[in-house]
């Protein structure tokens, strides 16, 4: 017979789960709905209950920025316009200083 060794809790390793935001929308979806328990819900999709609370609540605090949109959000859009902006001006002014180069080349007979 062989003996099954024994291993240390210590040197056992925990894998942890990851869940897909789709899984979680999911799992919260059918939470909000009620017609079952969270428990059962665990038990149902392998999460542990107090996770799939978590996920609620998380879902319900950032369910407003759906609509409104953050104001984080909207300061880097804000960001972003204000960065293009110059460099379509950096570009404007690389263009004039091109045809400027050329036109001297050109009297020059370098070009």
């Amino acid at each position: 017979m062989s003996k099954k060794k024994i291993v240390p809790a210590m040197e056992q390793k925990r894998i942890r789960k990851s869940f897909d935001d789709a899984f979680k929308v999911k799992v919260v979806l059918e939470a909000l709905k009620e017609t079952i328990t969270i428990a059962e819900l665990g038990s149902k999709y392998a999460v542990h209950p107090t996770q799939i609370l978590n996920w609620k609540k998380h879902f319900l605090e950032r369910s407003v920025d759906v609509f409104s949109g953050s104001g984080r959000e909207r300061q880097e859009l804000e960001q972003l316009r204000s960065d293009r902006d110059k460099l379509v001006h950096q570009i404007g002014e690389q263009a004039v200083d091109i045809e400027f180069l050329k036109k001297n080349l050109k009297k020059l007979g370098l070009l």
